[in-house]
């Protein structure tokens, strides 16, 4: 059975830095592409980045781009969120499957979702 438990979310100001962490079974993490997604209230779920299973393969939504980093270990999946701005307020998703996709609906596995809120 695929789990995925998220950590790191919470509330920062414009301009501050948060990490998340997507912790995985080793199989999960070596197996299959993960991503990290997020929605907005409102909103269609977003892929934000993924990263394949062996490291590379890298993608980011262009609105993150030089702000956020993906990477991953044997069993973890992080995302350091630096810069962070308002529009960047959700709740934040791993994801894993294969092959590597920008499409929520493409992935299997997901986990329940860690917050992010980003003021002004």
């Amino acid at each position: 059975q695929v789990q995925l438990v998220e950590s790191g979310g919470g509330s920062v100001q414009a301009g501050g830095s948060l990490r998340l962490s997507c912790a995985a079974s080793a199989y999960t993490a070596s197996s299959n592409c993960m991503g990290w997604f997020r929605q907005a209230p409102g909103k269609e779920r977003e892929g934000v980045a993924s990263i394949y299973r062996g490291g590379g393969g890298i993608y980011y939504v262009d609105s993150v781009k030089g702000r956020f980093t993906i990477s991953r270990d044997n069993v973890n999946v992080y995302l350091q969120m630096n810069s962070l701005k308002p529009e960047d307020t959700g709740m934040y998703y791993c994801a894993a499957d294969v092959p590597c996709s920008q499409k929520a609906y493409n992935y299997r596995y997901w986990g329940q979702g860690t917050q992010v809120t980003v003021s002004s």
